[in-house]
């Protein structure tokens, strides 16, 4: 064999290697980051999770670490850990999906500049316009930085019509003004955004959308979670963005939304979905089948249910309850100590509802 051929078959190899790896879901990070990352290897089935500072005077057009979960199909793998200033709001998943017709993006980030960097990320890969952004729900991790995306695109935000009950209630003010009071500069020119298009049927129905050679099957998956959660299928690939309606590494959390929707919600995942190639949740990384964090999250919720109810018949108190309850074999899953409590505060509440 000639050195040219011996040159082509290890460029070969090493492109099929870089393929390998890219749709295994390998790391892409800036060429000169602002700021810090520690980055696992890879998004998919991985125990790693990733440690970011981000850089507060990073400009808006760096592109934001992200990896290629699958063919055009992109993850921005965000941190655990509740919003500080270090992560500057980045304390959640989102993703984007490139077609020939254009870019369908899964949420926007829990900042307006961090919406504004992932735009930049999406530039950095295509030149595609962006056509969608779906808005899985309401929660400031995954929706602050939409207005980002109103200023600079021309997409259609879908969203479930239980936003906006959010977006004109007092609990986004409060949560608005708890950011702007240690990263305000991330937060500036916030605005919420109106939906273009509203998912309200009734659970688990869903609505198509079709860009280039790729559907995006959009379902109810009611208010499990927030003031109203959609989960998206990815076709012809069979990815299954879940957005929160089951965590992987962290525990979940319960103080919007409804545990009994969410126990439903779960069991109809594993029900109908059992063909997905990857499901990538809001928080943790992507995981294949048997998609375990599933199970594993309906069966904290069950119980908590469990455990919740028999306190209520019995006569103890909220407070008793809350102090007693405790999970060991949680204890080493990122923001068990902040959520379990204020978890099982939610469910006995709603025990006493159920049960009176």
């Amino acid at each position: 064999m000639g050195r040219t051929a011996i040159r082509t078959a290890i460029g070969s190899i090493l492109l099929y290697l870089f393929s390998t790896a890219s749709l295994a879901g390998g790391a892409r990070v800036p060429d000169k980051p602002s700021g810090e990352y520690d980055l696992p290897a890879t998004a998919i089935n991985t125990d790693a999770i990733p440690a970011m500072v981000i850089d507060a005077d990073a400009p808006d057009d760096e592109p934001l670490p992200y990896y290629r979960i699958a063919a055009d199909t992109y993850m921005l793998f965000g941190n655990i850990a509740e919003v500080d200033e270090k992560n500057r709001g980045w304390n959640g998943n989102a993703g984007f999906v490139v077609t020939e017709d254009g870019v369908f993006v899964i949420d926007s980030l829990g900042t307006p500049k961090l919406g504004r960097r992932f735009l930049a990320t999406i530039r950095s890969v295509t030149d595609q316009p962006v056509r969608y952004l779906l808005l899985t729900h309401n929660h400031p991790d995954h929706s602050y930085g939409a207005i980002a995306f109103r200023r600079n695109t021309d997409a259609t935000v879908i969203a479930h019509k239980g936003t906006l009950d959010y977006i004109h209630s007092q609990q986004i003010d409060s949560s608005v003004e708890y950011r702007r009071g240690f990263i305000e500069q991330d937060m500036q020119n916030f605005a919420a955004v109106t939906p273009d298009v509203l998912i309200d049927d009734e659970h688990f129905s869903k609505k198509c959308f079709t860009l280039g050679d790729k559907r995006f099957v959009v379902y109810n998956s009611g208010k499990h979670h927030s003031h109203g959660d959609l989960v998206m299928q990815q076709l012809p690939q069979q990815i299954l963005w879940i957005s929160d309606l089951a965590f992987n590494q962290r525990t979940t959390f319960m103080g919007d939304g409804s545990s009994r929707q969410a126990i439903e919600g779960q069991q109809w995942l594993l029900d109908n979905f059992a063909e997905a190639k990857l499901m990538v949740p809001g928080h943790g990384s992507a995981q294949r089948a048997p998609f375990t964090m599933v199970s594993k999250t309906r069966s904290y919720v069950e119980r908590l249910r469990e455990e919740m109810g028999e306190a209520v018949e019995a006569g103890i108190t909220l407070q008793q309850a809350v102090e007693s309850s405790d999970y060991p074999d949680w204890h080493d899953t990122r923001l068990y100590q902040l959520n379990h409590r204020a978890n099982a505060n939610f469910v006995y509440r709603e025990m006493e509802l159920e049960l009176f």
